[in-house]
């Protein structure tokens, strides 16, 4: 089941990708909640398929829109793939968040699992925050395969990234080349980071 953290403003913005993950929130929270949508394109091969697939989403439900892009893919020297595109990201989401509406991303309890593994190799052990300013994650409590009910029982499209199974990456390397191992040692560290996710959240989930 999706579980939803605290209560949420009638009125916030979604970002949205096109993956399974922010297209099934967008498609549960816009049943309770006032949505604007957010898309950023990265420029890819994959930005094509995944902005048509939130413009269709949002055409079909009248849902208001704002779409930005890449202004250069020349990121700066020492910078990743995935630090760069993380910056210019964010670098719009604050904004609408700062100066428009909340903004709600999709993170979830795999995306606070991984997050914990890697930050505690380097000495911090961090806990992916609720919120950061006007910038909220209430589905730190959602496993991912619960998106991917909602989006099968809905109906909700999406589109893969295929760039997600490229281990190049660091996140995805976490996923798919460490978790596994993380999992043989330690089978119940969903069930712990969940529970840090609820302490530090400090409200009990809502489940739907």
């Amino acid at each position: 089941m999706i579980k939803l953290q605290g209560k949420l403003p009638r009125k916030i913005m979604v970002a949205v990708s096109g993956g399974v993950d922010s297209m099934a929130a967008l498609d549960f929270l816009r049943r309770n909640h006032e949505i604007e949508v957010f898309h950023f394109n990265h420029n890819t091969e994959h930005s094509k398929q995944a902005e048509m697939c939130v413009r269709e989403y949002v055409a079909e439900h009248d849902l208001p829109f704002q779409i930005r892009g890449i202004s250069s893919q020349h990121k700066p020297k020492g910078s990743s793939q995935e630090e760069f595109w993380r910056h210019e990201r964010y670098k719009w989401i604050d904004m609408y968040a700062h100066s428009h509406l909340p903004v709600v991303t999709c993170h979830h309890l795999e995306d606070c699992v991984e997050t914990w593994v890697w930050s505690s190799m380097h000495g911090t052990s961090k806990i992916v925050p609720r919120t950061r300013g006007n910038v909220i994650r209430p589905f730190r409590q959602t496993r991912k395969r619960d998106f991917q009910l909602w989006a099968d029982l809905n109906n909700v499209k999406y589109v893969e990234d295929t760039s997600n199974t490229d281990t190049s990456y660091i996140r995805n390397y976490i996923r798919h080349e460490m978790m596994p191992q993380v999992l043989k040692v330690n089978p119940g560290i969903y069930k712990t980071i969940s529970k840090k996710v609820k302490a530090d959240d400090g409200t009990e989930s809502s489940k739907f």
